[in-house]
């Protein structure tokens, strides 16, 4: 069992909405993808559609399109179509890294603590947006979901980054996210740390119902967190 948070030696941190500001990319990519299927851009359907891409915010795109859709066809369209859109406005130099993100990066890894980046995106996603934030040699390593590897809330993700960073035990990781699927994925895989952060999909409200260990109003907070005793998992709103 951990003695303190000093024994954290992985931080597995989500990329949109917690490392990486996208100023809407996200939900217009999401818009793209809807018009490439056939959902009206008006009307109950796309309420609907809306409200589920709102609460499987953190999700892997695919899987997400599978649950929505319903059929394999329509959901590999609106996966590339989601894809194409983002890499569009990644051309257009739509995204850049969330205040305190990079000094996290860099108080982590003066304390020996690796860093591991997750996304729901693809793996062409994923890099791009590596390559356009100077960030490939910034991190460790990065994943997303795909052949063998669930997307969140599974805990696939935080486990793999465990395994291929050489980390003995999952006492000694943190994981933080902007989504209540990203602290599901770090209580599932039984992360020591498990941080919701206020600055993207999902409020500090909503994060406060999923199990969590800490919320924090941005990541920049969470090198101060790891130097400070563990506390038990909760999934009551609170402030730690």
């Amino acid at each position: 069992m951990p003695m303190s948070a000093s024994t954290i030696r992985l931080a597995v941190l989500d990329m949109a909405g917690t490392t990486v500001r996208d100023d809407g990319v996200v939900s217009a990519a999401f818009d793209a993808a809807l018009d490439a299927v056939g959902v009206a851009g008006e009307g109950p359907e796309r309420e609907r559609a809306v409200a589920h891409v709102h609460a499987t915010m953190g999700q892997s795109k695919l899987a997400v399109f599978r649950s929505l859709l319903g059929d394999e066809h329509r959901a590999q369209v609106a996966a590339a179509a989601f894809d194409d859109a983002y890499l569009a406005r990644l051309a257009a130099g739509s995204i850049e890294p969330l205040p305190g993100a990079e000094a996290t990066f860099d108080a982590l890894a003066a304390r020996g603590i690796r860093v591991c980046l997750t996304t729901g995106f693809s793996d062409a996603v994923r890099l791009a947006v590596l390559d356009v934030l100077g960030w490939r040699d910034r991190v460790d390593l990065s994943l997303s979901p795909g052949d063998g590897i669930r997307g969140r809330p599974a805990p696939d993700l935080v486990l793999v980054a465990l395994m291929r960073l050489e980390i003995d035990a999952v006492w000694q990781v943190a994981v933080a996210g902007d989504t209540r699927a990203d602290l599901e994925a770090g209580h599932a895989a039984g992360a020591a740390v498990i941080a919701g952060v206020g600055t993207g999909a999902h409020g500090l409200d909503e994060l406060g119902a999923a199990p969590h260990t800490h919320l924090l109003d941005s990541v920049a907070e969470l090198p101060a967190v790891l130097s400070r005793p563990p506390v038990e998992p909760s999934g009551r709103p609170a402030r730690r």
